[in-house]
């Protein structure tokens, strides 16, 4: 045990089982009301305790994969890994329904201020340009996956009515024929804190994976900088490397 009393392996290991659960879960198709296998054949099939494996299921029904139905079983409750190759700009929206589930967006505020130091330098502007904050989380069968922050200089949107800017981002880009040709993204493992955990529900200090990106239009223009915090086991997302 450490100084605090936890003991770190067991939770670890858990940790881990709940990853192989939520993979095996994709990897098998077991659609959504599939009931899932006993804590004695899941302890055989992963070759660990029957309670690590309750402290891996248990995992899953609070982040919302599976539900428990007294006396009839652990049952699957929504589908994770929807598969996003980080190669082309997609509609998060167009992705979760190609993958067959119903996308929804939650539009949780907008705010227009000036840039702060960050946005000011990936976006290329001067320190008092005013810019649009857009917040939002998107889920998929009413599981939240995503929550975003969205930063577009002013000056793009300027008369546009506040409900333009809570649908597609990349679609009202069109429309003022601003087109978007490239995003350029890194991708980093982060702990969850209060406000994210609530956002997507999850528990506090849960991993997510965060995605900054910054997008450029045909003439190389920074045109919008966003960045978005991933439910791991949701998006499964895949890049192309080419050789030397």
């Amino acid at each position: 045990m450490t100084l605090d009393g936890h003991r770190p392996n067991r939770q670890l290991l858990s940790d881990r089982i709940r990853d192989e659960l939520l993979a095996a879960i994709h990897e098998e198709h077991m659609a959504a009301g599939t009931k899932l296998p006993g804590e004695s054949d899941l302890s055989e099939r992963f070759q660990v305790s029957r309670a690590t494996i309750r402290e891996a299921v248990g995992s899953l029904v609070e982040a919302g994969y599976l539900s428990r139905v007294h006396g009839s079983g652990t049952f699957v409750a929504f589908r994770p890994r929807l598969r996003h190759t980080l190669e082309r700009n997609l509609s998060y929206s167009e992705l979760i329904a190609q993958a067959g589930l119903r996308p929804s967006r939650t539009f949780l505020g907008m705010e227009r201020s000036e840039a702060n130091d960050t946005e000011s330098e990936l976006l290329l502007l001067p320190i008092d340009e005013p810019v649009v904050r857009i917040e939002r989380v998107r889920s998929a069968d009413g599981q939240p996956v995503i929550y975003s922050v969205d930063s577009i200089p002013e000056r793009y949107v300027k008369g546009r009515p506040d409900r333009d800017l809570k649908g597609s981002l990349y679609e009202l880009f069109k429309r003022i024929g601003c087109t978007i040709a490239h995003g350029e993204a890194t991708l980093a493992p982060v702990l969850a804190d209060a406000k994210l955990a609530e956002c997507l529900q999850v528990d506090v200090g849960s991993p997510l994976l965060r995605i900054f990106q910054v997008d450029y239009t045909t003439a190389g223009e920074a045109v919008m900088f966003s960045r978005e915090w991933h439910v791991p086991g949701v998006f499964e997302l895949s890049l192309l490397r080419r050789s030397p």
